[in-house]
């Protein structure tokens, strides 16, 4: 995998992924942005969220469930000194579709946390990462 990430001006950067996406990202103003774009640290976390979102569909699906809906809201601390790491991270899932049981989201959720959501295993390095979910009838 590999990225580029290039200086545009004053604080806001493109990175240009290996697929040959181009994300923006920009400071905040106090530190020299225009807020603009992301912060860096907001994608960590959106990536995060779509990591995860992506493997719970999936398992979902392959385990022939009429999920309609997915949506992973997430709340992250951070530390008050540098390196400002995220401290603790709540994924909560909203999932929707018809008879799902909650023991069925409930394993989906915890193979992404546990196996194979690579992007929350990491942040769970340095963060106390916690899941919250409901289930909304579709």
């Amino acid at each position: 995998m590999e990225c580029t990430v290039r200086w545009h001006d004053g604080m806001s950067f493109v990175a240009e992924t290996g697929s040959g996406h181009l994300v923006p990202m920009d400071g905040a103003p106090e530190a020299g942005g225009r807020n603009l774009a992301p912060r860096p640290m907001e994608l960590l976390l959106a990536g995060a969220g779509g990591c995860t979102a992506f493997d719970v569909v999936l398992i979902l699906q392959r385990g022939r469930q009429a999920v309609s809906g997915c949506t992973v809201a997430l709340k992250a601390e951070r530390a008050e000194t540098d390196p400002k790491v995220f401290t603790k991270v709540n994924f909560h899932f909203t999932v929707a579709g018809r008879n799902l049981k909650s023991e069925t989201v409930e394993r989906a959720i915890k193979l992404s946390a546990e196996k194979y959501c690579s992007a929350s295993i990491m942040l769970g390095k340095t963060a106390e990462i916690t899941h919250s979910w409901e289930i909304v009838e579709t």
